[in-house]
């Protein structure tokens, strides 16, 4: 009898240690995508970057597009009802940054689907960022509803994105009006740039507007229909710009500019990080 306890402690004791590993593995496939750097996996993933290359055995800083890697990752199975929003939401992630771990710029997802989960987004400059908006969020009387859309926003801040829209991105494909709306949401989400749509838009770095519209004053014009319909779709996560932080049109002779990694282009709109 005593034995048959003892045999049955040990198998209670080797499933729980299965079942443990299997819920706190940290080791996921990422696929190089073009223009990635170590920096910039350290950076989704909040892992060093001699840790990636120790954990990988890399003697150089040199990658490839389409190289598989190993980060320090959990991975997530989607379930029936899942959209990328939820899975952000539920792992306390970024939408952008999601989709950047999985390449994923569209909306499809299937029930079985893994996707990697990038760094959550309690760090510290992140805390700040939500605390400045949750205290934004407080003043404002009007928000969308939290399980359609991936930042807050009033309805004025839809009105001023979709105007935004209207004035840099009348007569372009559908995807690049969206791309304008996405590229301000990225700003929004990120650490690196004010936290609410309006400063976002209204921000001037030095003497430097970051949207001619708002210095010529083009942004006052009323928001087309379909600038609307795009500045919502952005609102939702919808991001045909991949993830870009900044746009412009082909014809720009800004050298900085174009010396930065393309993500998309849609008509004569130019989409990059």
């Amino acid at each position: 009898m005593k034995r048959f306890r003892k045999a049955a402690v040990f198998a209670f004791g080797l499933i729980l240690s299965i079942t443990i590993s299997s819920t706190t593995a940290s080791a996921a496939d990422y696929t190089i995508l073009k223009n990635d750097t170590l920096y910039k996996i350290g950076r989704l993933f909040d892992t060093p970057v001699k840790t990636i290359k120790s954990d990988n055995n890399l003697k150089t800083n040199t990658l490839y597009p389409g190289q598989v890697i190993d980060v320090k990752a959990k991975t997530y199975k989607v379930k029936k009802g899942d959209t990328l929003f939820l899975i952000a939401k539920k792992s306390n992630v970024n939408v952008a940054s999601l989709r950047r771990a999985n390449n994923k710029w569209n909306d499809k997802l299937k029930p079985g689907q893994k996707l990697i989960l990038p760094a959550s987004k309690s760090t510290s400059k992140t805390k700040k960022a939500s605390v400045k908006a949750s205290t934004f969020s407080t003043k404002a009387k009007t928000y969308a509803s939290n399980s359609k859309a991936v930042i807050s926003y009033t309805q004025k801040e839809l009105d001023l994105l979709a105007r935004l829209i209207t004035a840099e991105a009348t007569g372009q494909p559908y995807n690049a009006m969206v791309g304008v709306g996405a590229v301000v949401v990225n700003r929004v989400q990120s650490p690196d740039w004010p936290n609410t749509i309006t400063k976002v838009i209204n921000h001037v770095a030095g003497d430097y507007y970051q949207f001619t519209p708002v210095k010529n004053g083009y942004i006052n014009k009323p928001a087309s229909q379909t600038a609307i319909k795009a500045a919502k779709a952005a609102l939702k996560g919808s991001d045909p710009s991949k993830g870009a932080m900044f746009y412009f049109d082909n014809t720009s002779t800004n050298a900085w500019l174009w010396s930065k990694p393309i993500t998309a282009r849609y008509g004569i709109m130019v989409f990059v990080k």
